[in-house]
């Protein structure tokens, strides 16, 4: 499988490399693996609980370092491109800043979800406290090895190093705290972990039931990136907020204020010193969301699903991110003020032409239903009309 990616991967430098010069070997991996090989919520939709994510992950590393490998070595000089991978992170807080155990937990959920994939690639090999845990837990469930499958010397060594960016995918942030599984109850990645999740009722989540927001916490991944993997070249790839009403919303307040948020902790982040050169708004367009489908939507512009040539309008977030890029960031607070206000008044213009739009959804369903269909049944009645008389005429 790694050979048939890597062939794949050098067709498409082959093809599009004299244009194309960032490339993403792999989106999300962690949602690949744990999604699609321990709860089977994703396709392939295998649940392998404890077994089948790790063994994912392993060789969707080994794959990303084989293609960069490839690039590094026939491309790089042709093409003087750049190869990385996007990986997705959340943050996680200690419930208590005084416990050191909720501290260690914190440290532990940030390397089971972002360590996993950034530790191999950056320091060569898993985190410590990932092969340390899952290495007990397997021992305690009777496993003569872990089921954190392992780098030999030499993989180590070919692994460290191959990404020339990292993209970055953040939405949300955990509180966490201390919790022991027995591992008894049978392998999980999430119960190797010995941790529990909380969130604070006061966060605003507007849109998809696992999105809070929480801006202070982008800050804060940043920094660990900074501090953990010798402060990579960073490219935000995703970062938005969904939408939980079905009806058409296109004056989102909330997502200007998530934005406004999220955008405002990753300059602080740069001040820092954090090496974050681009950042990237998901979406921009509302679109399929793995197996939520159509349902989620995190578009900055609204699309009408439901007819045939897919209209699209803009929310009133498109003007407000179209100010934040022109200013580069947030010049002073009164012209921000403004920012909003406009977009408010924008989509309220939009939301008027939308409620003018039945005539116009009739005419289109005329034209895409009712003329075709009236005009296959009068093929259908000529036909028949011609069989009638060829018979009479026998």
């Amino acid at each position: 499988m790694i050979s048939y990616f890597n062939d794949y991967a050098n067709l498409c430098f082959e093809k599009f490399g004299d244009r194309v010069k960032y490339w993403i070997t792999f989106n999300n991996p962690w949602a690949v693996a744990e999604e699609g090989y321990e709860t089977g919520e994703h396709a392939p939709g295998l649940k392998l609980s404890g077994i089948g994510a790790y063994k994912a992950a392993h060789h969707i590393i080994k794959t990303h370092a084989k293609v960069w490998h490839s690039y590094n070595k026939t491309w790089r000089s042709k093409q003087q491109g750049m190869v990385g991978i996007s990986l997705t992170g959340a943050w996680g807080e200690p419930v208590e800043l005084t416990s050191q155990k909720d501290i260690e937990a914190a440290e532990r959920y940030v390397q089971f979800y972002l360590g996993w994939f950034a530790n191999p690639i950056y320091s060569g090999d898993y985190p410590e406290v990932m092969k340390n845990y899952v290495g007990r837990k397997s021992a305690q469930q009777g496993l003569g090895t872990s089921r954190l499958p392992t780098f030999s010397v030499q993989e180590k060594s070919y692994i460290k190093g191959t990404s020339d960016f990292l993209g970055l995918s953040h939405f949300t942030t955990r509180y966490i705290t201390q919790k022991n599984y027995s591992a008894l109850k049978g392998p999980s990645y999430h119960t190797d972990r010995d941790l529990t999740e909380l969130v604070d009722p006061k966060w605003p989540d507007p849109g998809s039931k696992w999105l809070y927001s929480v801006p202070w916490g982008f800050r804060r991944l940043l920094n660990f990136i900074k501090t953990q993997y010798g402060n990579p070249l960073i490219y935000v790839t995703e970062n938005g907020v969904s939408e939980k009403l079905q009806c058409t919303q296109l004056c989102d307040e909330w997502r200007i204020e998530y934005l406004k948020g999220y955008i405002n902790e990753m300059l602080k982040a740069i001040n820092d010193g954090v090496n974050v050169k681009g950042y990237t708004v998901w979406s921009l367009l509302d679109k399929f969301e793995w197996n939520k489908g159509y349902s989620e939507r995190f578009g900055l512009y609204h699309v009408d699903f439901k007819k045939g040539n897919k209209p699209r309008y803009p929310k009133a977030s498109v003007y407000y991110y179209k100010m934040i890029i022109s200013a580069n960031g947030f010049p002073n607070p009164r012209e921000v003020k403004s920012w909003h206000q406009k977009a408010i008044e924008t989509c309220s213009i939009t939301n008027q032409l939308l409620a003018a739009d039945p005539l116009t959804t009739h005419m289109e369903m005329v034209t895409e239903i009712v003329v075709p269909t009236v005009f296959t049944l009068c093929i259908l009645i000529s036909a028949i009309l011609l069989m009638f008389l060829l018979r009479k005429h026998n």
